[in-house]
C-alpha cells in the first residue's frame, strides 16, 4: 500500500461519514420515508392515536439529539424503531390500573354495581370488542373456560393442548383481556 493509497482511503473515508450526517434536509427526507411506519407501529401497540403521536415527535427528538453517526438508511431506521420501542416500554411502565372502588351496602355486607340497563349494555360492547382484539386462540380458551364451564383437561382435549399448558395459556389471555377492556383501550 503506497501513501496515495493511505490518502485516497482517508478521503473515501471522509466522503463516506459526510454522506450518513443528517443536515435539515437529510433529516426531512428521513421523517418523510419512515414517520408513517413509526407512527403504525407505535399507534398499534399503544392502541391510542395521541399517545402513538406524542411517542413519534419523542422519537424524532431523541433520534435528532443522540447524534449517532450510523452507517447506513437501515442503520438509522433501526435505531429509530429502537427509539420508538424503548418509549413504549417506558409509556407501558407509567401507566397504572386505573383504581376501582366499589359501593357497598349500607350495612357492608355485600357489594354491588350499577345495574342499570344502559352501563350493562355499555359493558357488553365493550366485552364484544375486547373480545374482538384477542388472538383467536385467546378468545377460544376463554369462551371454553368461562362461557361453556369447561375443565382444564375438556380444554385440552378440544384444544389439542396439552393440559398442562392450559392454565397458564388462560391466564394470559385474561390478563390481555384485562388490559384491552381497562378505560380508553376498546374503542369504537
Amino acid at each position: 500500500m503506497t501513501l496515495t493509497d493511505v490518502d485516497r482511503l482517508g478521503v473515501e473515508a471522509r466522503e463516506a461519514e459526510a454522506a450518513f450526517q443528517m443536515d435539515e434536509d437529510a433529516f426531512s427526507a428521513f421523517y418523510e420515508r419512515t414517520a408513517r411506519m413509526v407512527w403504525a407501529y407505535l399507534s398499534r401497540v399503544t392502541g391510542d392515536a395521541q399517545l402513538a403521536d406524542d411517542l413519534l415527535q419523542e422519537a424524532y427528538f431523541r433520534f435528532l439529539r443522540s447524534g449517532a453517526r450510523l452507517e447506513s438508511e437501515a442503520h438509522r431506521r433501526n435505531y429509530l424503531f429502537r427509539i420508538a420501542t424503548n418509549l413504549l416500554r417506558d409509556a407501558h411502565r407509567r401507566r397504572r390500573a386505573p383504581e376501582v372502588t366499589l359501593e357497598g351496602r349500607e350495612d357492608g355486607s355485600e357489594l354491588q354495581a350499577d345495574d342499570d340497563e344502559a352501563d350493562r349494555t355499555a359493558r357488553s360492547v365493550d366485552l364484544r370488542r375486547a373480545m374482538a382484539l384477542l388472538k383467536p386462540r385467546e378468545r377460544e380458551l376463554l369462551w371454553l373456560a368461562y362461557a361453556e364451564g369447561a375443565s382444564h383437561g375438556e380444554i385440552a382435549a378440544a384444544t389439542g393442548l396439552k393440559s398442562a399448558s392450559i392454565r397458564q395459556l388462560l391466564f394470559r389471555a385474561r390478563r390481555r383481556l384485562a388490559g384491552l377492556l381497562k378505560v380508553g383501550r376498546v374503542g369504537p
